[in-house]
């Protein structure tokens, strides 16, 4: 039988809410992440997402504001054996921002993660991706919003549901359980041009009203 959790995942130790492979498999798709990406992530967390996209990926520094679960997540990494591949950093993004410049990917998985869309499209190259997980409907929105303000094309939003059928000879049906709703994902592409730190307060504080 495959498990619905994979095994390398199942190493891991959990501690805040962790994205799952059905969401992850549609990040990579849609994100086009590949053996030559560089990716941005904000919202740590446990730090599954970053093992899995670390498998895949060249590079992915993870930004992280809590300091309880940055060190759960760095345990999650060696435990994974990508130390050379991911770094996470201790740092609030909406109020710093990223380090980093010309990532082909940026994740915000975190509250409010529409107040750091400002910040990631600094940290983005030229058609670089700008993904939001966001659990709810109201968020979503905000989201969108944001990424409308700054000039983000192709936006598209999409959730994934997962349902397990049972296959036996008296008949084949749905489960009665599933991976259900877990967060909506969406998927924005940055456009030519590049915010200056001044057009993109201005547009911070826009969506802020919103």
């Amino acid at each position: 039988m495959i498990d619905m959790i994979p095994k390398y995942l199942q190493k891991l130790k959990r501690g805040p809410q962790v994205i799952l492979p059905k969401d992850f498999a549609m990040i990579v798709a849609f994100a086009e992440i590949s053996k030559d990406s560089y990716v941005l992530n904000a919202g740590t967390g446990s730090g599954w997402l970053d093992v899995q996209i670390g498998r895949i990926a060249k590079k992915v520094v993870s930004y992280e504001k809590r300091e309880e679960f940055l060190e759960l997540a760095k345990k999650n990494i060696v435990r994974a054996g990508l130390e050379n591949v991911v770094q996470i950093r201790l740092a609030d993004v909406v109020e710093k921002g990223f380090d980093e410049k010309d990532a082909d990917v940026v994740i915000l998985d975190m509250a409010d993660s529409h107040l750091a869309v400002a910040n990631a499209i600094l940290a983005l190259k030229e058609e670089g991706i700008l993904v939001g997980y966001v659990p709810h409907t109201d968020q979503m929105r905000e989201f969108v919003s944001a990424c409308e303000a700054l000039g983000f094309a192709n936006t598209y939003c999409v959730e994934t549901i997962v349902r397990e059928m049972l296959v036996r000879k008296a008949g084949v049906r749905p489960e009665n359980v599933g991976v259900m709703h877990t967060a909506y994902l969406v998927f924005a592409k940055r456009g030519e041009k590049i915010l200056s730190k001044k057009e993109a307060k201005r547009a911070k504080k826009m969506t802020e009203r919103q």
